[in-house]
């Protein structure tokens, strides 16, 4: 659901509301009581949000594949045993 900016035209009080698309807008101001209007933003774009963002979820699938072949390899195997 998108987030809608709107402004008091009495006492210029500016303020955010999440609702859905098919919600009436907002009509009065939650401070004074005056009569808002909705303001034309630019929108947030993608927000990425949490952990595992590209690093973790993608750049280490590649990569882990890469090192584990070349860890094996390398005669690290002893320490992959114990570390089980």
């Amino acid at each position: 659901m998108p987030t809608y900016e709107y402004r008091c035209t009495q006492c210029q009080h500016q303020f955010e509301v999440f609702q859905s698309i098919r919600d009436e807008p907002v009509r009065t101001c939650p401070r004074c009581g005056g009569q808002v209007r909705r303001l034309i933003g630019g929108g947030n774009g993608l927000i990425f949000k949490g952990s595992g963002f590209y690093i973790t979820d993608y750049r280490n699938k590649g990569r882990s594949g890469a090192k584990d072949d070349s860890g094996k390899g390398g005669g690290s195997s002893s320490s992959n045993e114990s570390s089980d």
